[in-house]
C-alpha cells in the first residue's frame, strides 16, 4: 500500500508536466515559430507557408497529430504557422530531443512523412495544367487531411479559395469557377459546414498519383 501511495503523487506530477507543456492555439492563430525547439502537434492541423520577396504567399504544407515542424527544418528566412482549426501543441528543446532515443524515434517516421508530403506539393506544382494541380491537391488533401462519410471523403477541415489558389499558385477566382465545375459534375460536394466532399465514384479513384502512397 505504501508503494502505491507514493506512486499516485508522481504520476501526478508527470501529467501535470506534460499539461504544462501543451500550449493551445484557437483557428486562424499564427504559431510562434522559433529556432532552438521542435512543435509537436498533439490535436489539431496547422499549415506551414513561406512568404515570397514579391509578397505572395507559399504553401509547405500540413501537419497534423504526431507530427512536428520547426524552424530548425528548414532554410528558409520566411517560415509561418498558422491554425486551421483549434490545436494543441506540445513543446520539446532540440536539447530534449537530442537526449532522448526515445523522442527521436517518435519523431524520425513523422519527418518522414513531412518529407514525402513537401515533395508530393513539388511534383503537384510542377504540372503544366491548373486544372491537373487541382485535382492532384485534391487527392493529396484527401490522404492528409480525409475521413470518410457516407458520401465519400469529407476533408476535416475548412480550405478557403485563397488557400487553395496558394497552394498551387493560381488566382482564387480560378479556383471558384474549378470547384464550381467539379460540384457540377458529382464530384466534390460540401457539407453543411462548407468542407469539401470528395463523392464516391470512378474519377478520383482512377486518377493517377505518381508521388502518393500509402503511408
Amino acid at each position: 500500500m505504501l508503494q502505491t501511495l507514493k506512486a499516485v503523487p508522481e504520476t501526478d506530477r508527470h501529467r501535470a508536466r506534460e499539461e504544462r507543456r501543451l500550449h493551445f492555439y484557437a483557428k486562424g492563430d499564427n504559431i510562434p515559430i522559433l529556432s532552438q525547439g521542435i512543435w509537436q502537434v498533439a490535436q489539431g492541423l496547422v499549415q506551414l507557408g513561406t512568404l515570397y520577396p514579391t509578397g505572395e504567399e507559399g504553401l509547405l504544407g500540413w501537419v497534423g497529430p504526431s507530427m512536428c515542424f520547426s524552424l530548425s527544418f528548414s532554410c528558409l528566412q520566411t517560415y509561418h504557422a498558422k491554425a486551421l482549426s483549434d490545436v494543441y501543441l506540445m513543446w520539446f528543446s532540440l536539447r530534449e530531443v537530442e537526449a532522448s532515443p526515445h523522442l527521436a524515434r517518435e519523431m524520425f517516421p513523422q519527418l518522414m512523412r513531412r518529407m514525402r508530403q513537401v515533395e508530393a506539393i513539388l511534383a503537384i506544382s510542377s504540372q503544366r495544367k491548373v486544372e491537373d494541380r487541382l485535382i492532384q491537391l485534391l487527392l493529396l488533401l484527401k490522404q492528409e487531411m480525409g475521413e470518410a462519410v457516407a458520401e465519400g471523403t469529407r476533408l476535416r477541415v475548412r480550405l478557403t479559395h485563397y488557400d487553395l489558389a496558394t497552394a498551387i499558385a493560381t488566382s482564387r477566382v480560378t479556383i471558384t469557377r474549378m470547384l464550381g465545375k467539379l460540384r457540377r459534375d458529382g464530384i466534390i460536394t460540401l457539407d453543411s459546414k462548407r468542407h469539401i466532399i470528395i463523392k464516391h465514384g470512378d474519377f478520383f479513384s482512377m486518377t493517377h498519383c505518381p508521388v502518393l502512397t500509402e503511408w
